[in-house]
C-alpha cells in the first residue's frame, strides 16, 4: 500500500495516483456529508472521472452497496476514489470486493479504515464483516486542509474510534512487536493530535498528526484479530442503528475496564502512550459522549445486545460471556466513569 501525506493532496496527489495505476475511468465515491470534497477531487481528476456517487450511508446497508455496483458497472469505471470518512471508504471496500475494482482512499476522519483488509455490510438488522486483500487501497491520500471542515466533536469521536483499534491491536491474539510499536506510536500520535485540534480546530499541523495517528491505529488492526469492543460496536451499529465513531467513544473506556486484568501488557503499553496510570478513566475524559443512553439505546436493548454480542466465538484476552458483556454494556448504558473490574 502507497500512502501520501501533505497538505493539497486531494487535489495534486489524486490525479498522478490514478494514473500511476493505469486507471482511466474511476468512479468517486463518497457520502452526501463529503460530495463537496468528492466534487473538488472529481473536479481535479478531470476527464479520468467516470462519475460522482454520493450516496454512502452508514453501515453500508445492503441495498446502498447494491446500487453503488451497479451505477460502477453502468460507468464502465476501472478504479474506484473514496473520498470521505468510515462510512464512504466501507462502501468503496464492498464495490472492491464485489468488482474486483482497484480501491484509491481519501480519508476526511480519522477512523483509520482505509488501513484494513476489512469490510462491513448491514443487511436484515445485523452487520457482517469480514477480511479481504481485495478491498485494501492500493493508495492511501492523507490532506490535513481535507479535515479542517470536520466539526470538532466528530474530529474527537473518530479520533477515539481509532485510539480503540490500536487497543484492541495491543491485545489481540496475533500481536506482534512491530504491530505494537505502531499501536502505541499511533495511540500516542491522536491522544497529542486531539487537545491540540480541539485548541485550535484550523491547525494543520493537529490536523496532520491526527492523521498520522489514524494511519498508525489502521494499520495495526488491519494486522490483528478484533475482540470485544468491535464485537459491541457492530452489534450496537449494525442492529440498533447507533453512529460509529460515537460508539466507539462511548464503549471503549469499559470494555477496557473489563480487558484490562486480563492483558496488562497492552494497557501498560496504552499507559505511556496516554500519560496515565488510569487508561478507561483517561479515555473518558477526553472524549464525549459518555453514554450509550444519550445515543438512543433503550434500557430494554441492553440485554438482547449483550446477547447478540455473544452468539459466536470470537478472541479476547477476558474470556466472553453473557453475564460480562451485559456488565460492559450496563457501564456504558449509564455513562458513570469507569472503574477497572478486579476479577
Amino acid at each position: 500500500m502507497r500512502v501520501v501525506l501533505r497538505p493539497g493532496a486531494a487535489v495534486t496527489a489524486v490525479p498522478a495516483e490514478v494514473e500511476r495505476l493505469g486507471l482511466r475511468r474511476v468512479l468517486v465515491v463518497s457520502g452526501r456529508r463529503g460530495a463537496e470534497a468528492a466534487r473538488m477531487v472529481a473536479d481535479a481528476l478531470g476527464e479520468a472521472c467516470a462519475g460522482l456517487h454520493a450516496e454512502a450511508r452508514m453501515h453500508v446497508p445492503a441495498e446502498v452497496a447494491d446500487r453503488a455496483v451497479e451505477v460502477a458497472r453502468a460507468a464502465g469505471a476501472d478504479g474506484c476514489v473514496v473520498v470521505g470518512g468510515g462510512s464512504a471508504i466501507g462502501l468503496g471496500k464492498v464495490i472492491a470486493l464485489r468488482t474486483g475494482l482497484p480501491l484509491l482512499a481519501v480519508p476526511s476522519t480519522y477512523s483509520g479504515s482505509e488501513m484494513t483488509p476489512v469490510w462491513g455490510l448491514t443487511e436484515h438488522g445485523a452487520k457482517r464483516t469480514g477480511r479481504d486483500p481485495r478491498v485494501l487501497p492500493r493508495t492511501v491520500v492523507y490532506d490535513p486542509e481535507l479535515t479542517l471542515s470536520l466539526p470538532v466533536p466528530l474530529s474527537v469521536t473518530s479520533g477515539v474510534n481509532a485510539i480503540a483499534h490500536a487497543a484492541e491491536a495491543l491485545y489481540a491474539p496475533d500481536a506482534s512487536p512491530l504491530v505494537s510499536l505502531m499501536a502505541e506510536e499511533g495511540v500516542r500520535a491522536m491522544a497529542g493530535a486531539l487537545p491540540a485540534l480541539t485548541a485550535a480546530p484550523r491547525d494543520l499541523d493537529a490536523r496532520a498528526l491526527a492523521l498520522h495517528g489514524a494511519w498508525l491505529c489502521g494499520a495495526a488492526l488491519g494486522a490483528t484479530t478484533m475482540g470485544l469492543h468491535h464485537k459491541l460496536c457492530h452489534v450496537l451499529g449494525g442492529t440498533f442503528g447507533l453512529p460509529h465513531a460515537e460508539t466507539h467513544t462511548a464503549v471503549l473506556p469499559y470494555a477496557l475496564a473489563h480487558n484490562a486484568p486480563a492483558a496488562p501488557e497492552a494497557m501498560a503499553a496504552l499507559g505511556r502512550a496516554l500519560g496515565t496510570d488510569d487508561v478507561p478513566g483517561a479515555l473518558w475524559d477526553l472524549a464525549a459522549p459518555r453514554s450509550l443512553a444519550r445515543l438512543g439505546l433503550a434500557e430494554a436493548d441492553v440485554a438482547e445486545a449483550a446477547r447478540a454480542a455473544t452468539r459466536q466465538a470470537y478472541p479476547n484476552p477476558r474470556q466472553i460471556t453473557v453475564a460480562g458483556v451485559t456488565d460492559v454494556l450496563r457501564a456504558a448504558y449509564d455513562g458513570d466513569r469507569p472503574r477497572t473490574d478486579p476479577r
